[in-house]
């Protein structure tokens, strides 16, 4: 469905992105792991075509995004629903309108059934009733849902992730995995998780896979990455802080 070639993406002079090769399968999801600031972030970026590469080509469904129109490159866009690391929620806009932005901003549908479609939105997600409330008014759980809420309710091919479990509790967390799990049963969707906690990765993925240093360094299904002779993945997979992470990228 997805396929990133060759991509390369430097800022500052520091290159972040060193030739990266990824596909993402229709279907699935993938779950990217690696460590804070080694570009897990700017990958789904650049998947989304929010940022363009210094090199290589994103292909969706074998055709270069950075190739097409740019009314193209914009319904191509809205093929995707976005779930930021911290919610990013508008504080003051309500729950309802939050959720329901980009139908507002994107779409043609009238009040009633914008109003139809939050209120089915944030019941699929587990909230009932709180459309009048603000963001201030929400615990940390609540905001996340809103979160996924606001991602699922243009009824996106494609959610992506970006650290869906960070700054919450271990219970909460857990909620967070069930929901993407049955989200991705319920709406039939691709999505791609990005994500250091692999209690979280194990839970979700059908395929994990890990960036270090700009690159894939290996791929495979939980059960594969959690019996890998991969140096360097078997480091960041069990914790291990001891010794430098080695550069044996070629084994599995």
């Amino acid at each position: 469905m997805i396929e990133l070639k060759d991509l390369t993406k430097n800022f500052d002079n520091k290159e972040v992105l060193r030739g990266l090769n990824l596909e993402v399968k229709e279907g699935e999801t993938l779950v990217i792991i690696g460590r804070s600031g080694c570009g897990k972030s700017v990958t789904l970026k650049h998947i989304m075509g929010i940022m363009r590469p210094d090199a290589g080509e994103v292909l969706f469904e074998g055709k270069d995004i950075f190739n097409m129109r740019h009314s193209d490159l914009e319904k191509y866009r809205l093929k995707f629903g976005y779930v930021f690391q911290g919610a990013a929620l508008f504080d003051s806009l309500t729950v309802h309108d939050n959720v329901g932005f980009s139908l507002i901003e994107h779409s043609d549908l009238s009040k009633e059934e914008i109003n139809r479609r939050v209120t089915e939105t944030l019941e699929l997600v587990g909230l009932h009733g709180i459309e009048n409330l603000m963001p201030a008014e929400l615990s940390g759980g609540m905001k996340k849902r809103v979160g996924i809420a606001r991602a699922i309710c243009m009824k996106p091919e494609i959610v992506l992730y970006d650290e869906p479990t960070t700054g919450v509790d271990p219970i909460m967390a857990d909620a967070v995995n069930e929901m993407i799990n049955d989200l991705h049963s319920r709406l039939r969707v691709t999505s791609i998780v990005v994500t250091h906690d692999m209690v979280s990765a194990y839970k979700v993925a059908d395929r994990i896979a890990m960036l270090y240093e700009g690159q894939i360094v290996g791929s495979g299904t939980p059960d594969e990455i959690k019996t890998t002779t991969n140096a360097v993945v078997h480091q960041f997979i069990t914790g291990a802080s001891k010794g430098p992470i080695t550069d044996n990228h070629n084994s599995n």
